[in-house]
């Protein structure tokens, strides 16, 4: 089973769009994103996924209670962890305790954004993924991750 990976959309309408028509190509049986979405009409694309999603608030969203009536109770404070395939997953925005929370190994795979760099690693069985920028803003590049909970590996897709 896959999940996607997505960050920092920062209300960039079509690359969200594109994000979502990979997510619903894949197959991912669930989303999740570590933030900052910015504005409540940047949460109707992922109304299209043909699986569930879960995210967090990030740093630059500011209309907390818009975002969370579009997007239904479905962005939570971070941290937020949860089960889901048989993994224990935590989700962050920012990456102020992923070292320690690596270094405790409670938790299967951690999710976090924030930086706009894509990051994937294996620490002992805790797989550690940042999708950089879905948005593309900052860096001129924009990507999401997909993760196989079987194989448990991500892998980083570009998006164009």
């Amino acid at each position: 089973m896959k999940i996607g990976i997505i960050s920092d959309t920062h209300d960039n309408i079509p690359k969200i769009r594109d994000a979502v028509n990979i997510f619903n190509e894949k197959e991912t049986g669930m989303v999740i994103h570590a933030g900052d979405y910015v504005a409540p009409f940047a949460i109707r694309p992922l109304t299209e996924l043909r699986c569930q999603w879960i995210g967090v608030f990030g740093n630059n969203d500011g209309e907390k209670l818009g975002l969370s009536k579009v997007a239904q109770g479905k962005i939570k404070n971070a941290p937020h962890s949860l089960e889901f395939g048989g993994k224990k997953i935590l989700i962050l925005h920012e990456p102020g305790e992923v070292v320690a929370l690596i270094e405790s190994q409670s938790y299967d795979i951690i999710v976090y954004g924030h930086t706009h760099e894509p990051v994937i690693e294996k620490h002992g069985k805790t797989l550690v993924v940042n999708p950089g920028e879905c948005g593309g803003w900052l860096k001129g590049r924009s990507s999401i991750a997909l993760v196989d909970l079987d194989r448990m590996d991500a892998e980083l897709v570009e998006l164009s």
